[in-house]
């Protein structure tokens, strides 16, 4: 276990080494270099190379990388000049609402999956398993933004139900208006469940092909107990893993979520940077997510190995042969 928890920690470090690097030649290949893309295009030859000499921008490229990565480790991620902030501290501010968004929808989506995707496996073939099935196929195809202004357009505007706008303010604004929580919440539960329950339907008929199911079956065991006791405790394992690598896909749906609903999360920062051209904030919030998705992917892997030791007992004998 020990082996197999180092050589996985081992692999994330190298991803997100990887990860740094890629977002530091970003940096360098922006139009004019990132002197220009900060100062503007009206800035001076004069100018960029005062501004190259402050920040350290005219050492070699391997020195830059040192010291940018350096400033990373301890917190420093820059400095907005289009929000006269640092990109830090606007990270700090937005980071725990993000969290909180897509946290909710997640574990919503989760508790909804499972039972729909069980249901799925158990009526397979039959007239509601098709239904459930094209509307999750609806859902999935769907993009996220046209969820969201669907259920604008039918809670909102026509039923007056919940409001448009997320709410405003501090992380206490949230719990001061769930209402205003609602909409949001629910874009990203609705197409989080379109993956999710297929996923799950896929790995209950697995589990149902198994020899313990028909075994279980000729003992006399009633349906529920082996769908409850076996058959869903196996099935779920996998759910862990599918947890940490649809985070990038969550991600993605939270960012366009929270700018349809003017939600201030760090979705909302990055778009407002990419149109703003802050590029220190949007290369913060790239270096962010790329940093979360590989330590969900790492932890995705542990859980799964913790709940499965076969999957510790494969990698042994690999490495073995």
């Amino acid at each position: 276990m020990i082996r197999f928890l180092l050589r996985r920690c081992g692999q994330a470090l190298v991803v997100l080494v990887l990860v740094t690097i890629i977002v530091f030649g970003l940096t360098r290949l922006l139009p004019g270099g990132p002197a220009r893309a900060i100062l503007g295009t009206h800035a001076t030859p004069s100018n960029i190379a005062a501004f190259n000499r402050e920040n350290g921008l005219d050492a070699p490229l391997p020195a830059q990388y040192w010291h940018w990565l350096s400033g990373v480790v301890t917190g420093n991620f820059g400095f907005s000049y289009v929000l006269n902030q640092p990109v830090s501290s606007l990270l700090a501010q937005r980071l725990p609402k993000t969290a909180f968004l897509a946290g909710i929808s997640v574990v919503l989506a989760v508790l909804i999956a499972v039972p729909v995707g069980l249901y799925q496996a158990v009526r397979r073939g039959r007239v509601d398993d098709y239904a459930v099935t094209t509307v999750t196929f609806v859902l999935y195809s769907t993009p996220a933004f046209w969820v969201a202004l669907l259920l604008i357009d039918v809670l909102s505007v026509r039923l007056h139900v919940f409001p448009a706008e997320a709410p405003q303010g501090g992380f206490s604004a949230i719990f001061s208006d769930p209402g205003g929580m609602v909409l949001p919440v629910a874009t990203i539960t609705l197409v989080t469940i379109a993956a999710f329950s297929r996923y799950i339907r896929s790995s209950v008929l697995d589990e149902l092909a198994q020899d313990y199911v028909r075994m279980a079956r000729s003992k006399g065991n009633a349906q529920r107990a082996i769908l409850l006791r076996h058959v869903l405790r196996n099935a779920l394992s996998p759910v862990v893993t599918l947890l940490g690598l649809s985070l990038p896909f969550i991600i993605s749906g939270t960012l366009i979520t929270e700018q349809v609903f003017n939600y201030p999360g760090v979705g909302l920062l990055a778009f407002n940077a990419a149109v703003s051209q802050d590029y220190p904030v949007l290369l913060g919030v790239v270096l962010v997510v790329g940093i979360a998705t590989v330590l969900g992917s790492l932890l995705a892997d542990i859980g799964y190995a913790l709940l499965d030791p076969r999957v510790q007992l494969g990698q042994a004998s690999r490495s073995e042969s």
